[in-house]
């Protein structure tokens, strides 16, 4: 798509539905969470979480738009995306929109950069799947990268992907480098009814309670915590309501979870898959980036509930500047940051964190969000967020790898030589018994466009910051790089070649102080509405906003936080669909229950499958291990789990875990009347 000036369009043949839709009320985020799905003359738009084709007309014009402008503060992948839906959906021109980056360069925490001399270094990387609508609702507009027109970057992700299935083959390793079975979940059948209960728990009932609150100490200590917790960076003090969210919005994947095989890679960094070419569509379109540029305050206009932006106070390097915002101007801003303040280490430095000190380069993005909310309290508690930022720390490496014993590892335990191009780790691997909880991965290489082919760039992260390792006996964020190196040779088994592996090796590190900042325990109000309450001209993005159903941490979320602002305050007659409805779907849940039941007939199966076993419907049950679908028609399973249930009621715990909850579900029943 290709324009710089907005088209004049003429709908006078439409007038009688134009007027019609003019007076038409559309709800720009509907929770499909909160409605009864059906058909009827109160059900005129489309079910809040119908995705595909439907969903993805163009909305007219809203009126006066070529006159209005637009100033983003981030470039982040939000703020890059309120520009992308201010021009494809909202009409505006390119010309009228500006963004204010903190920054020398754009993108945010979708960084990559660096060289194969002085070494590489991504701050963290994206595990990414199919049903992130609103993302790839982007990137199906935006030219591809190395594809001519009129391919786009979708396009070119799907060739990647689609003839290079991702599957991890060494998902935990333990014992210096020794495959550990990672073919289940090991859930006990109590561990799983405190699943099952979060799962069907009000998330208004979950209100700043943690993951270790509301789990076991045996469920903490499972297969399924352990690929949870390494695989999306959760920590056992972060919030139980973030966790049920990801549950649902990623039901759909639970039996990809312990091989990766759910997942999606682009073919490069994230900064060049992704941040490249969006940012050069968005500059031919004409819209302006001004880099070097701290907002450090709002000036607003507050009359009772309404808040209208009129001014935005910035330095940059030239001094204080104040932008003066028009009656009818927009105002984006990205409420915080989970890569501000990163402190970097080298092969021989250790990075040296700065937070909390009195320099407005310090923490800039959520002292903005202070002081907004110091204005009023429709704009959240950024504290709850970034005030206890031990609990929100965590440290990655990137490694520049030249031919060494680590490289003859490294194909040891890939899906693919790490030299051909194709998938190569599949994801994380995870050392179970590593103190730091160390985990490593290898994306499909080369990981950058200029990486000489005899250089591999792997990617390491540890979740616990406290602990000395294993063989260096220190934390994790006081090692250098080579030391950080020592501790990954130590677990793969290469200690006694560790100099040679250091000798052809670079590593660059990065401590950052907020990057799991959006999962710390939260209650209602915590964060901002993508529009706050009473905002006239002023849309929050990122990761520290509130949507219905979506969870944080993924790119879908930021774009969903940026459409939604854009939709909202030019009042355009679209929907943002809801998240992807598979918690909904009973293939899925079928088939969810028999994963976390350890891949063995979950209870009530045996009956499903004596009444759906050969007819129309037998294909909505998930099949076990090794089982084609005629086995779903043989005698047996019904007698075998009537035996089974029997032994379950003997068994004490999980029928007192059950007794219990179902006692509080009438307790709550007593309360509602």
């Amino acid at each position: 798509m290709t324009r710089r000036d907005t088209p004049r369009i003429d709908s006078s043949r439409l007038k009688t539905h134009v007027d019609a839709m003019a007076e038409q009320a559309v709800e720009v985020t509907p929770d499909a969470s909160s409605r009864h799905l059906h058909n009827g003359l109160d059900t005129p738009l489309p079910p809040a979480d119908l995705h595909g084709s439907y969903t993805n007309h163009r909305p007219l014009p809203t009126e006066g738009i070529a006159d209005r402008h637009a100033y983003i503060v981030g470039s982040g992948i939000g703020g890059l995306s309120a520009a992308f839906f201010l021009i494809r959906d909202g009409h505006m021109p390119g010309r009228n929109i500006t963004i204010l980056e903190s920054q020398k360069i754009e993108g945010g925490a979708l960084d990559g950069a660096g060289n194969a001399e002085e070494g590489y270094i991504v701050r963290g990387g994206r595990e990414m799947e199919m049903t992130y609508q609103n993302f790839w609702d982007v990137f199906s507009e935006i030219p591809a990268l190395e594809l001519p027109e009129p391919f786009t970057v979708l396009d070119e992700f799907r060739i990647v992907n689609d003839a290079d299935k991702n599957w991890s083959k060494a998902r935990l390793l333990e014992k210096q480098g020794q495959i550990r079975d990672s073919s289940t979940m090991g859930l006990s059948k109590r561990q799983q009814l405190e699943l099952m209960r979060l799962f069907l728990a009000r998330k208004e009932d979950l209100d700043d309670l943690t993951v270790e609150e509301w789990f076991s100490e045996d469920f903490l200590k499972s297969n399924f915590y352990l690929f949870w917790r390494t695989m999306f960076a959760f920590q056992n003090w972060h919030s139980v309501l973030e966790m049920k969210l990801y549950m649902h919005r990623f039901l759909h994947l639970m039996d990809g979870l312990n091989d990766m095989t759910a997942l999606v890679f682009p073919k490069y960094n994230q900064y060049d898959s992704f941040v490249r070419p969006l940012m050069a569509w968005l500059k031919d379109q004409g819209v302006r980036i001004q880099y070097d540029t701290i907002v450090s305050d709002l000036e607003m206009d507050i009359s009772g509930e309404t808040k209208t932006t009129t001014a935005i106070q910035c330095h940059t390097g030239n001094g204080d500047e104040t932008i003066k915002i028009q009656a009818r101007d927009l105002v984006f801003v990205t409420t915080g940051s989970i890569v501000e303040d990163t402190a970097y280490g080298d092969d021989d430095t250790v990075p040296q964190l700065r937070v909390n000190e009195p320099d407005p380069g310090v923490g800039s993005s959520w002292q903005l969000w202070k002081n907004l909310a110091r204005k009023s309290p429709a704009f959240g508690r950024p504290e709850k967020f970034c005030g206890d930022v031990f609990r929100s720390t965590w440290e990655s490496a990137t490694l520049t790898c030249k031919p060494s014993p680590l490289m003859d590892k490294l194909k040891e335990l890939s899906v693919n030589d790490p030299y051909s191009g194709k998938t190569v780790t599949g994801g994380i691997v995870t050392f179970t018994d590593s103190a730091w909880l160390m985990s490593f991965t290898v994306n499909r290489q080369p990981h950058f466009p200029d990486q000489p082919d005899d250089v591999i760039v792997p990617w390491v992260y540890a979740l616990l910051m406290d602990q000395p390792g294993d063989y260096v006996k220190k934390p994790m964020l006081e090692c250098t790089g080579k030391e950080i190196l020592t501790e990954l040779c130590f677990h793969l088994g290469l200690i006694d070649q560790v100099d040679e592996v250091i000798a052809a090796t670079k590593v660059r590190t990065a401590l950052m102080p907020y990057i799991t900042a959006q999962f710390m325990p939260r209650a209602s109000g915590d964060r901002p509405w993508a529009v706050p309450e009473g905002s006239t001209n002023l849309a929050c993005l990122g990761q520290f906003v509130e949507t219905h159903n979506d969870v944080v941490f993924t790119l879908e979320s930021s774009i969903r936080t940026a459409r939604t602002g854009v939709y909202s305050l030019l009042g355009i007659k679209k929907q943002v669909p809801d998240i992807y409805p598979g918690q909904y779907d009973i293939r899925r849940l079928l088939r969810a229950t028999r994963t976390l039941n350890n891949d063995e007939a979950f209870l009530g199966e045996g009956l499903l499958r004596r009444f759906l076993g050969g007819t129309y419907l037998e294909n909505i049950l998930p099949l076990g291990p090794d089982e084609v679908t005629a086995d779903l028609r043989k005698q047996g399973l019904f007698e075998q789990q009537m035996s089974d249930l029997r032994r379950l009621f003997e068994d004490s715990h999980p029928l007192d875990t059950a007794k219990k909850w179902i006692q509080g579900a009438i307790d709550k029943l007593r309360e509602r009347r």
